[in-house]
């Protein structure tokens, strides 16, 4: 089926109200059962049916596809009209494969949905482009590791806004962890002493991502990484990029075989003893923590964050290749319903500064007893290089094979 075509139903069925008892004799009289039980749910209301018209949207989304996936965030689309068919793919496999067919893209940040739309305009198709809400870059671990890190004076602990208790949230130090990675020194190292916290663990210190080849967010680490390294500046030509490249690799490649969605896996029950440290999305925690806080009646407060001190945050872009993309694109921006439904996932909306935690956000988490984290906007914000020289990067990083159907 096209990517576009509109599903059209039946006209609307008129049921007229006679009077309920009167009409229950009448059905049972004359009416076979089946439809009996149509009209009743009819009469009810707990049937709408038919649709006027749902347009099927065909999209490729990374981890904002938590979003599109969500029943409620579905059953509002679906009022406006709108079905969501995802394709899930890694946001630089969204960036080099085709797009023919699908209505819009969602990579997780900037470098890969500027790849999209260089290409498209370059073809002679230009893209709009959608930013309804932004996500930070953040590295989420669990208590014990967050307070060793805070006894070694890589982390501090955030003051909590409103909502007493242990914090959820620290500042880490990234150039001092960098170099405690760089060390190779492990977290049962006597003088870093996680032990002192309960916790035997003898693999090395250090942030695993997704997959950099495919994940913004693994990308996006590795960029990081770099301006910090690099004295806070990012590489301004291709063979300070490589020389950088080869620097940081160690730092980022020694962490075994990434997972394809790290926060899954720091959120898994086993994901202490397989990612210490993990980076992801704000938002994903964000929603875990708004879950647990809905089920047990308090939030969870083994898993925390460590928000870098050079902060980056990333602005997913939505972008429409047809028409129906760019009514979908309009729509998640602009209403209100949804917008609303995105605080409820975690999402900081679109209006919010990347200096300063949204207030609408705030107020959300403290009304339900979760302490908000907050940014310093005295912090210093990390530059990627530009997108040929990280492309660059992260190929020599991540030691990448062609992707199929890479764009060229």
């Amino acid at each position: 089926m096209p990517a576009n075509r509109a599903v059209s139903e039946e006209p609307r069925l008129a049921v007229t109200r006679p009077e309920r008892s009167r009409l229950r004799r009448t059905l049972a009289l004359t009416l076979p059962v089946p439809v009996i039980g149509l009209v009743l749910l009819l009469t009810s209301g707990h049937l709408l049916m038919p649709f006027d018209r749902v347009v099927t949207i065909e999209a490729k989304m990374a981890s904002k596809r938590d979003f599109f996936e969500d029943p409620e965030v579905r059953r509002l689309l679906l009022k406006h009209g709108y079905r969501v068919h995802i394709t899930r793919m890694g946001s630089r496999e969204i960036a080099n494969q085709d797009v023919e067919g699908y209505d819009v893209v969602f990579p997780s940040g900037q470098p890969a949905a500027d790849l999209i739309t260089r290409n498209r305009a370059a073809a002679g198709h230009p893209a709009l482009t959608y930013r309804p809400f932004v996500s930070p870059i953040v590295l989420g671990t669990y208590r014990a590791y967050a307070e060793t890190l805070d006894d070694a004076d890589i982390a501090t602990p955030q003051q909590s806004q409103g909502v007493g208790g242990a914090p959820l949230y620290y500042t880490l130090d990234m150039g001092a962890f960098l170099n405690l990675t760089s060390s190779g020194k492990r977290w049962n190292d006597e003088d870093i002493g996680i032990e002192n916290h309960g916790v035997q663990n003898g693999n090395k210190i250090l942030a695993q991502t997704s997959n950099i080849c495919e994940s913004n967010s693994g990308g996006t680490y590795l960029g990081l990484v770099a301006f910090v390294r690099k004295g806070n500046d990012a590489p301004d030509t291709e063979k300070e990029a490589e020389k950088l490249a080869a620097e940081i690799k160690p730092l980022l490649v020694e962490q075994g075989l990434p997972a394809s969605e790290m926060a899954e896996t720091y959120l898994s029950p086993n994901g202490k003893g397989i990612a210490p440290i993990a980076v992801f999305y704000e938002h994903q925690y964000l929603a875990h923590q708004i879950r647990y806080e809905a089920a047990k009646g308090r939030p969870d407060t083994d898993r925390v964050l460590l928000y870098p001190d050079t902060r980056f945050v990333t602005e997913p872009q939505l972008v429409a290749l047809t028409k129906d993309g760019e009514r979908l694109g309009e729509l998640v921006s602009s209403d209100p319903e949804l917008q609303a439904r995105a605080v409820d996932l975690g999402f900081r909306p679109r209006d919010a500064t990347a200096d300063s935690m949204s207030d609408q956000l705030a107020k959300y988490l403290n009304d339900r007893h979760i302490q908000a984290p907050v940014t310093s906007a005295d912090d210093t914000k990390a530059v990627l290089p530009s997108l040929p020289l990280l492309e660059r990067m992260i190929k020599i990083v991540g030691d990448c094979p062609e992707l199929p159907g890479a764009s060229k």
